[in-house]
């Protein structure tokens, strides 16, 4: 099983405010090529919410549908996969207080369920999944400093025009 993490500092901006917009999954479309949509249904009782997801990977689509639980109050959200093409996938969302501004780090695991290919796919998948990720959260909350990974700051920086400080 392959693990990815990010953590994003962003200089300026309000923790909860950004978690606010974090938890709009449905805006992810809207901000990256990679997300062709994102239907989220939203149960309305407090309950955790389900979306669908088509993101571009290679030549093809990945689809899933995932279970999303937000836990506002501490500004953070779980979500696992429930059905798709991955054999696991699952992670988490935080958002911290950090100086003026916030903290974002994203975890997550996965595995394809294909063991001969996952030398070649899952390094690339992981590529694929924080630098999106990384864009998103440019997207939303907007100048943002890829912490700890160069090759995603560089990456990211060449498409949005970011800092790329790693």
């Amino acid at each position: 099983m392959r693990s990815v993490q990010l953590h994003v500092h962003v200089p300026t901006g309000d923790p909860s405010a950004a978690y606010d917009k974090i938890s709009d999954f449905a805006c992810y479309a809207d901000l990256v090529d990679v997300v062709q949509s994102v239907t989220v249904h939203d149960s309305g009782d407090g309950e955790p919410v389900h979306s669908d997801w088509a993101v571009h990977f290679r030549n093809g689509l990945l689809r899933w549908s995932e279970v999303d639980e937000f836990l506002p109050a501490r500004r953070g959200i779980v979500f696992e996969q429930t059905r798709g093409d991955f054999h696991v996938f699952r992670g988490t969302w935080q958002v911290d207080p950090a100086g003026a501004g916030c903290d974002v780090r994203f975890e997550a695991e996965f595995d394809f369920g294909i063991p001969s290919l996952a030398g070649i796919l899952d390094p690339i998948a992981a590529k694929v999944l924080k630098e999106t990720i990384a864009l998103v959260v440019a997207g939303l909350l907007g100048d943002v400093v890829v912490i700890g990974d160069e090759g995603v700051a560089a990456a990211v920086a060449a498409r949005r025009g970011l800092t790329a400080v790693a």
